[in-house]
């Protein structure tokens, strides 16, 4: 259903389970359910009378809808930002006499790249060389964050390891080994301690009871922002597995 009187197009959709006329504001659009026999005008009034509340909610979907753009682009190339530790830095491609691609950050990455490696290899030597380096500094801050929580509460890991995970953020073994999972270093580092601590209570509690929480809360009391950040971005972090670099 088009209309002049809006700044937003909606459609209407009549459904027997209505009870109630609603607005539902989903991936920029607008959809009015109404039960079968209210008057098209009364539903029309009702979207005008809400008009302010779907354009708020429309604003905020447009705005989150950018920001994980910039999280997670479907493809990164020179000039492209990268996510690490919280912030965005630029990639840059250098050419460069090396045998082998090297990855270096000052304020940014740059890719230096070998003149004898093939065009039709560049892309992948990137990408690996990049995930290579990250998954590095993913395993130092990992092992600085059990260093500072481990004895606090006698929770020691038998071993660490940084692992590539397509649905999981961390494990801990029943052996008492931890797993994290690498693209954590791209999230800000509040947010990777809370993983951290979150798998070495694990090591005392082997569930999520109310002692568990609160043995993860003892270490981190702030800890629920930084779970409600991965619910946030999560989805975002896990596409990195699957993003090729482009020249």
């Amino acid at each position: 259903m088009e209309t002049a009187k809006l700044p937003f197009s909606y459609t209407l959709r009549r459904s027997t389970r209505s009870k109630r006329l609603r607005i539902l504001v989903s991936d920029g659009k607008v959809e009015a359910v109404a039960p079968p026999k209210l008057a098209a005008h009364k539903i029309h009034q009702f979207v005008c009378a809400k008009q302010d509340w779907v354009m708020q909610a429309l604003a905020k979907m447009a705005q989150k809808t950018a920001q994980q753009a910039a999280l997670a682009p479907s493809v990164c190339g020179d000039g492209t930002t990268i996510p690490y530790l919280g912030r965005h830095y630029p990639l840059t491609v250098q050419p460069s006499p090396l045998k082998r691609i090297k990855i270096t950050f000052d304020n940014g990455f740059i890719a230096h790249l070998p003149n004898t490696l093939a065009l039709a290899e560049r892309n992948e030597a990137i990408t690996m060389a990049l995930h290579a380096w990250l998954k590095k500094q993913a395993m130092q801050q990992v092992q600085r964050l059990v260093d500072i929580h481990a004895n606090r509460q006698q929770l020691v890991p038998r071993s660490i390891n940084i692992r590539s995970q397509k649905s999981r953020w961390g494990s801990c073994g029943i052996h008492n080994d931890i797993q994290i999972n690498w693209l954590l270093i791209l999230a800000p580092i509040e947010v990777l301690e809370y993983v951290v601590v979150h798998e070495l209570c694990h090591l005392r509690e082997r569930n999520h009871s109310a002692n568990f929480w609160a043995l993860v809360a003892w270490h981190l009391p702030n800890y629920q922002a930084q779970r409600l950040w991965l619910k946030q971005w999560g989805r975002q972090l896990m596409a990195w597995l699957s993003i090729p670099l482009a020249l």
